[in-house]
């Protein structure tokens, strides 16, 4: 039988079973809820109906009350008659959210392009099946769970979402009823911060119940299928974890709360080892082993429940015996069970005794602080580290004393909090080794990083802290543009100096650089951002090559378009061999872990796409490069003017007063979702350059306007086009996979702006002329795009995908209006001198409360 269109799977296993399940769970009763499920459906027509005459919020909202509420009602019961919507919408997200979910591996054809089965039949029919095993033994994945405030789903609504999940999949109305009224019941919001180790237990529920199968099953079926049973010796799939580790602005995460999170993670994998082994247990009840698999039973039994260290094997030790029980049954017992202890010995081969690797991060103007403290304080100790005046040197003096350096120092010595802070953290990333494993905490990574004294500084501390080796990858984290730009430079100097070339050579001659696409495109534009990043990365490659170094990139990525998200396979199996392609690693962060790996399904299918991308570049592409001379002149150009034209509207005299005053930018602090602050520095002032990404680019997304996805495409393309040069466009869209698929996501962002919602604000006389010069971009951008593409709509080719956001975005519909509602009232009583500051603050709460709706819905929203 023929597959169904994916669009009509997903109309049938989506859109129609949301419906069904919605109108059952608009009739449920609720405490405290009467006739809010009949009322939502009505308001949401009134928005939609609202916003095609043209009306603004505030109008919208107000015949909605004329036209369905009793006119008796005062203020206040018809505020929380609006808090009752927000609560359902919120609902109906994660009604969304489950139904996609269970209705997943149908509407992804789980064995079509892009997954192992295919990529081996491909390998196969081209005859390049041992140049793949080739690859496979050296190639990696490495996804990296982070825990920046996108995720606002409580565990108990995320247990929720699964078991709802699972229900819809095989249509258990009682089951899904109950669920529904449980959904009800249960708070969203969080009273209280996170803080790192709240969050650090909530990813590790994604490693624990998720990733544990997801990543062993690929990696037994590579084994099984590709090599045949013959021994691997990569892991082909590491995780990474940075909840805990991250201290980049962060003042919460503290030595204590590494060392916590990192014994969590030694111990969530000792459980889930512990459950494997008493199921083998029920099964492998043969003479000779029986017992052996009992001991190793009691071992993690002891260690996990009873924190005895006594008998607990090393991983080595733990790995022997494994395949020592596994030798015995294929030798005396005809192989029975086997396949499901070669599983178990997979995952520990995985995720060994440290589950996910955590990285520290720390800011270069952080450490520049904290070394100079360190050379104040050792000379007041009368131990000075150096003969010159280190301060005020030049960094080439620097970085000459910073090689030759021998001392050691200790936490204890330094009375400054972050000297401390840093020191510590050091120390713990030994303790962890020791305790964990070389791969528990094994990278220290510089943010901000702008040269080659903040990587030389980062280093020296390292083997101050008594490692004078150490078991550590120094990676500096390129952000900006014009760090991007100097990055060649940078890297030249670590590699031709003595005491960091013997380091690189000890760790396999392998350095770690990571790339920030979110800062990045905050700072430059969507189209300069990801091109800077690519020339970057060649740049880097080239210059790793020449000095006999495998660079390896970490890309930091968030979950939307603006910040390096979208479609990102498409975006790794279209480097072309000027990129190092050693592995692939990316952040994964906030409602995109959930979107991307919440199920077993989802985490499989994207784990296998992101391999598949690493392998399609390397083995099928023809190992060429990416662009011609004549396209890289074409997209020289097209960022060139992208960026004068995201440079100019930044320096609108308007650009931060509206980011400040028309959007949600101020409410994210208030939200409860994420342990770190809004802002880098605490300063009151409303500074760009301290301003994070997430919440910039979450803002726009709250607008949705969604300028950091598009703005300055559509001037760059219609430059080309004013120009005479638009066939050069039309070359590079038809040559260069990279270049499609930075349009297709752009295209994205442009499909998920709603301009009507704010079309308010053209009016507004101080903002009417930005909100302006902005509409005036989506259209030039979107005009550009559909002529360049050949399409008569947005993500014409992508139709599910279309299908997906707009069911998503009518649901939230209401929402925004709500929100936009509660801001223009802010905006009316701020002016009235007489205002009640608890209406205003009633007000506040309504803009904050609606802000979780729409990111969940998003997905990728910031």
């Amino acid at each position: 039988m023929s597959r169904k269109p994916k669009l009509k799977r997903f109309n049938e296993n989506v859109s129609s079973k949301y419906q069904i399940y919605n109108s059952i769970f608009m009739t449920l009763p609720f405490d405290e809820i009467s006739n809010t499920g009949a009322l939502l459906p009505l308001f949401s027509d009134t928005c939609e109906q609202g916003y095609d005459l043209d009306r603004n919020p505030s109008q919208i909202v107000e015949k909605f009350f004329e036209r369905y509420v009793n006119h008796n009602k005062t203020k206040d019961e018809k505020n929380n008659l609006l808090f009752r919507f927000i609560q359902y919408i919120e609902r109906q997200v994660v009604l969304f959210d489950a139904v996609e979910d269970a209705a997943f591996s149908i509407v992804n054809n789980m064995e079509g392009r892009g997954t192992l089965r295919n990529i081996k039949e491909e390998a196969e029919e081209k005859h390049k099946l041992d140049a793949l095993k080739t690859y496979l033994k050296r190639f990696k994945v490495r996804p990296v769970l982070t825990a920046h405030p996108t995720q606002f789903y409580p565990g108990q609504v995320l247990g929720i979402i699964t078991d709802l999940a699972e229900a819809i999949k095989v249509d258990d109305l009682l089951t899904i009823k109950k669920l529904l009224a449980q959904l009800g019941k249960t708070p969203f919001f969080k009273k209280e911060k996170p803080t790192p180790y709240n969050e650090a237990v909530s990813l590790i529920w994604y490693l624990q119940n998720v990733f544990y199968h997801s990543a062993s099953k690929i990696y037994s079926y590579i084994k099984e299928n590709i090599f045949e049973g013959e021994e691997m010796d990569n892991q082909v799939i590491d995780l990474g974890f940075w909840p805990g580790g991250d201290r980049d602005g962060n003042p919460f995460v503290t030595t204590d709360i590494t060392l916590k999170v990192a014994e969590r993670l030694r111990n969530t994998i000792l459980v889930n080892y512990y459950r494997d082994i008493r199921d083998l247990k029920r099964r492998i009840t043969f003479k000779g082993v029986e017992q052996r698999l009992v001991n190793l039973e009691h071992m993690l039994y002891n260690n996990v429940y009873l924190r005895k260290e006594e008998g607990m094997l090393s991983l080595a030790e733990f790995e022997t015996e494994l395949k020592g029980i596994r030798a015995v049954i294929i030798s005396d017992h005809q192989s029975l069970f086997v396949a499901e202890l070669d599983d178990l010995i997979n995952k520990v081969k995985l995720f060994g005794y440290h589950f996910a690797m955590l990285d520290i991060r720390q800011d270069s103007r952080v450490h520049q602080g904290v070394f100079e403290n360190i050379v104040e304080t050792m000379k007041d100790r009368g131990e000075a580290l150096f003969s010159i005046d280190y301060i005020n040197a030049s960094e080439e003096e620097k970085i000459n004393v910073l090689t030759q350096i021998d001392a050691t120092v200790e936490a204890k010595y330094f009375e400054n909090e972050i000297t401390n802070a840093t020191i510590s953290s050091i120390y713990a990333m030994k303790t962890i080794q020791a305790r964990n494993g070389e791969r528990g905490s094994n990278r220290y990574i510089i943010s901000n990083n702008q040269s080659a004294l903040h990587v030389m500084e980062a280093f020296t501390m390292l083997r101050l802290c008594d490692w004078k080796q150490p078991d550590v990858d120094v990676s500096p984290l390129f952000e900006t543009v014009p760090d991007l730009q100097a990055a060649e430079g940078v890297m030249r100097t670590l590699y031709t100096n003595e005491a960091y070339a013997a380091h690189l050579k000890r760790r396999g001659n392998k350095q770690y650089i990571m790339l920030g696409f979110s800062d990045g495109t905050k700072d430059g534009g969507y189209l300069m951002a990801n091109w800077s990043i690519f020339k970057a990365k060649e740049e880097l490659t080239a210059i790793s090559r020449e000095y006999g170094i495998k660079v390896i990139f970490f890309d930091g990525r968030g979950g939307p378009p603006a910040r390096g998200g979208g479609k990102t396979h498409q975006f790794y199996a279209s480097l072309g061999n000027t990129v190092e392609d050693e592995e692939i690693q990316l952040t994964i962060q906030g409602q995109t872990i959930s979107s991307n790996f919440g199920t077993l399904e989802s985490s499989q299918y994207n784990l296998e796409q992101l391999l598949s991308s690493g392998i399609s570049n390397e083995i099928f592409s023809g190992a060429k490069a990416e662009f011609s001379e004549d396209d890289k002149k074409t997209m020289e150009t097209l960022a060139s003017v992208s960026y004068d034209a995201y440079v100019a509207f930044k320096k609108h005299p308007r650009f931060l007063t509206y980011l400040e005053r028309m959007s949600t930018l101020k409410y994210y602090a208030k939200t409860n979702i994420g342990s770190r602050p809004s802002k880098r520095s605490q300063s009151k002032e409303f500074n760009f350059s301290d301003l994070r990404a997430i919440p910039f680019v979450g803002s726009w997304s709250q607008l949705k306007q969604n300028v950091p996805g598009f703005y300055g495409v559509g001037t760059a393309l219609e430059h080309m086009e004013k120009n005479g040069q638009f066939e050069a466009v039309e070359k590079l869209y038809k040559n260069s996979s990279f270049f499609r698929t930075l349009l297709a996501n752009s295209m994205m962002s442009l499909t998920k702006s709603f301009f009507k919602l704010t079309a308010y604000m053209k009016d507004n006389e101080e903002f009417g002329e930005f909100w302006t010069v902005i509409f005036e971009e989506f259209n030039r951008t979107k005009r550009m795009l559909l002529k360049l593409t050949g399409y008569e709509t947005l993500m014409e080719n992508e139709l599910a995908g279309k299908a997906s956001i707009h069911a998503r975005e009518k649901i939230v519909l209401p929402l925004l209006t709500i929100q936009q509602y509660a801001l223009r009232r802010i905006h009316e009583l701020q002016k009235d001198p007489n205002a009640d500051e608890n209406e205003i603050k009633t007000y506040e709460k309504m803009v904050t409360r609606s802000l979780f709706g729409n990111i969940n819905a998003s997905r990728n929203s910031a």
